[in-house]
């Protein structure tokens, strides 16, 4: 969703509230990761002291794979995020801002992003998985095998 901040920027002590869902079709795009729900975002644009900041959660359900065990399961996330947003910056290298693009921003492609550097690089189905057997393959989770107490592995 694109929304324009000209009068934000412009005014201070102005804001604006938006709350709306990232479609599903949307979500199909993002390579690695099956979402199981829209992705509902709720937050707010406001102008404190001519500083332009963002700030909203998105909630959601991914579908994962457990890196251990190589079960499917599902996670509720509820994550929060802040951003000084700026309608232009000279330094190109500068990741401390989000830089609207003619007074317009793309609040969509900001939590996409958001949301995939925060989520993390090991998935667990839960804390304490103890993954597959090496030699047989068999979930230790559900199963205890012969090669753990024969030291096989």
């Amino acid at each position: 969703m694109k929304i324009n901040l000209k009068q934000i920027f412009d005014i201070v002590g102005e804001s604006k509230k938006f709350g709306y869902e990232i479609a599903a079709e949307e979500l199909q795009d993002v390579k690695g990761f099956t979402f199981g729900t829209p992705v509902s975002l709720e937050g707010r644009f406001y102008n404190r002291a001519g500083v332009v900041y963002l700030e909203y959660s998105a909630i959601f359900e991914i579908l994962h794979i457990c890196d251990r065990c190589l079960k499917e399961f599902s996670k509720n996330y509820d994550l929060s995020f802040e951003h000084i947003v700026v309608p232009s910056v000279s330094n190109s290298d500068n990741d401390d801002y989000i830089v609207a693009d003619g007074e317009s921003i793309e609040v969509n492609e900001i939590a996409l992003t958001d949301i995939l550097l925060s989520l993390p690089t090991k998935i667990l189905c839960k804390e304490d998985c103890k993954g597959l057997c090496m030699v047989c393959g068999c979930d230790l989770n559900e199963t205890q095998c012969d090669h753990l107490n024969n030291n096989e592995l």
